[in-house]
């Protein structure tokens, strides 16, 4: 009797389990750029946004406009008894460190950054080889053989977009001249369109015809820049080339949205597991953005090669440096 009853309560254990897997309570917490930064965090919400159509799963969304902020919205959203919270961008790695030390049965999902907890998987990026195509693409379309750079916060991250980007450019013409700005040093960097226009501006004055782009909303300012001088602009994280159809060479596409919808996946099917995540054009996070807005400015001759150098990096025949690994760019 007693052994019928433990399998009683041990099925409706299961039950209860299976029932808390298949529709498991989700939050996601968007860095300062705001959900629609068109980049980033967009990026992040529309993989959020495509689990909850195809599952009926809503889950919170927060924007932190401070790393204080992040903190105090996370702990809100743990107390809520989440079973997973996703946090969208470095500048919260300390809280996510610190709320998911203080709630152990919360999972959190840190995006490009590492925090550590049996509790928490970090995604990380291999931005440099996605930048590496873009470089190779802004090498091979350059007419003055002068490109520009145009950074959101002067961080090692973003610094390893430039650094590839530099790499792929060099890999074509070894004398081309690469111009580099950020726009800051604080998380205002990332919301301050006006600067990132005058930036291009500057670098268009001397002589840049191509320009990349890698400053959040930031960003946005610069490709309009582009657009108003008749020279090229490259987006980046989410596929922008909608934004000036003609004026924007390729987008390097940043497969946040495929981040989110994993780990909201995982969560669901209970596959989810802590550890550190790296996703590099191999597994499909990081690649160059081909589509009908900016086809009439990728030649055939330019298209050819950056799949072959997508090929070669894949295969480990190029071997691009990652700028935090080595500290510093080797061109």
């Amino acid at each position: 009797m007693k052994f019928k009853q433990l399998s009683m309560t041990m099925a409706a254990l299961c039950v209860t389990a299976g029932a808390s897997a298949a529709t498991p309570k989700l939050g996601i917490v968007y860095d300062a750029g705001g959900k629609f930064d068109k980049s980033f965090n967009q990026s992040a919400f529309e993989g959020a946004e495509r689990f909850k159509k195809e599952t009926g799963i809503k889950y919170i969304e927060v924007q932190a406009s401070s790393d204080t902020q992040a903190e105090q919205v996370m702990r809100g959203l743990a107390r809520k008894k989440l079973d997973l919270i996703a946090a969208v961008g470095f500048s919260q790695t300390q809280a996510v460190q610190k709320v998911a030390q203080e709630f152990p049965n919360v999972r959190f999902v840190l995006i490009d950054s590492v925090a550590k907890g049996n509790n928490v998987n970090s995604i990380l990026f291999k931005e440099e080889e996605g930048s590496y195509l873009v470089g190779v693409a802004a090498a091979m379309a350059s007419k003055t053989k002068k490109i520009g750079f145009v950074g959101g916060m002067d961080i090692p991250l973003i610094r390893a977009f430039a650094c590839g980007y530099n790499q792929g450019a060099k890999s074509v013409n070894p004398k081309i001249e690469s111009l580099q700005n950020m726009v800051g040093t604080t998380a205002a960097a990332w919301n301050d369109p006006a600067k990132g226009g005058e930036l291009a501006r500057a670098q268009f004055d001397r002589g840049v015809d191509v320009v990349f782009a890698v400053a959040g909303g930031s960003g946005m300012g610069t490709l309009q820049m582009a657009k108003e001088k008749g020279k090229l602009g490259i987006g980046v994280d989410s596929n922008q080339n909608y934004l000036h159809p003609g004026n924007m060479l390729t987008s390097m596409v940043k497969r946040v949205d495929l981040a989110i919808y994993d780990s909201f996946t995982q969560m669901k099917n209970g596959t989810w597991k802590a550890g550190v995540t790296h996703r590099g054009l191999k597994e499909g996070g990081v690649d160059w953005a081909l589509d009908k807005d900016n086809r009439m400015v990728v030649t055939p001759a330019i298209e050819k090669k950056v799949l072959e150098t997508k090929a070669n990096i894949i295969n480990g025949k190029i071997k691009v440096v990652d700028y935090r690994v080595a500290g510093s760019c080797p061109v």
